[in-house]
């Protein structure tokens, strides 16, 4: 018990400083003794972040390329899961042991690849290659949906088709349903990965500071300030940046809880 406890301070203290830094003087953070608590709250840290357009610039170029990358992507992965775990069509475990096997593909190693290929179709400062790799589907969710499905008895879509239905009907009225706890904690987990993406928006969008995610205008901000960089303005909207995905968490943590409960069960 007292272990756990431990654990859980060190997994939760960064997140306190980081709080806590944010409403602290630069002269504090930049201190050569270590300063927990600010002296004097600095509240107006928040109201300066709420009066940078380029702030709040990044956040809707973020939830640009987020929302549709989720939505889209969310689809066509339950779509493939159930296609791989219910259809029958020739090479189908040859072509899902295939998309596993890129999953041991890092982005840096198909980071120029895709450079050129954008660019050569005129897609480079855009959000668009942000959102198409995403949106064509998640290998990760498709297996682990995929698996989820695997579960479920097969009669159920040989009930569906002897009643007239049609594979797609089957998918949205039988098995949609049936995986939305699992889809939700993947979506989160997905959002978490798109939300806090730096090293893509860095080298697709370069330059082009109106299309700046909100990663990129917080590394703006260390750069903004050439001889001591604005710790608390950076702590600030790393709280800001912190904040979607705890609100996801929250909405959808019953489906979470039972999508583990059920992967629990299975096991």
């Amino acid at each position: 018990m007292v272990l756990l406890f431990l654990g859980a301070i060190v997994m939760v203290f960064p997140l306190i400083y980081m709080v806590l830094m944010s409403l602290m003087t630069i002269r504090e953070t930049i201190s050569t003794t270590f300063v927990l608590i600010p002296e004097e709250w600095q509240w107006e840290n928040y109201a300066t972040i709420f009066s940078d357009s380029q702030f709040y610039n990044g956040i809707i170029n973020s939830i640009i390329v987020a929302v549709p990358t989720l939505i889209i992507g969310c689809f066509t992965s339950s779509l493939a899961a159930f296609s791989f775990a219910k259809l029958r069509f020739r090479g189908k475990n040859i072509f899902f042991m295939c998309l596993l096997a890129t999953m041991m593909i890092p982005f840096a190693s198909i980071m120029i690849p895709q450079y050129v290929m954008f660019s050569k179709v005129g897609l480079l400062n855009t959000l668009l290659p942000l959102i198409l790799p995403g949106a064509l589907g998640n290998i990760s969710v498709i297996f682990f949906l995929r698996q989820n499905l695997a579960g479920i008895p097969s009669t159920l879509v040989e009930a569906a088709l002897i009643d007239g239905c049609g594979y797609f009907k089957i998918y949205y009225a039988i098995f949609l349903p049936l995986m939305k706890g699992s889809l939700a904690t993947q979506a989160i987990l997905w959002f978490m990965g798109i939300w806090n993406d730096y090293l893509a928006p860095q080298v697709f969008i370069g330059r082009s500071q109106k299309l700046y995610t909100l990663q990129l205008v917080i590394m703006k901000y260390f750069d903004d300030n050439a001889t001591v960089a604005n710790y608390p303005k950076i702590m600030t909207a790393s709280v800001f940046s912190m904040l979607p995905t705890l609100i996801l968490f929250f909405v959808f943590q019953r489906f979470i809880i039972e999508s583990v409960a059920l992967s629990g069960i299975k096991g």
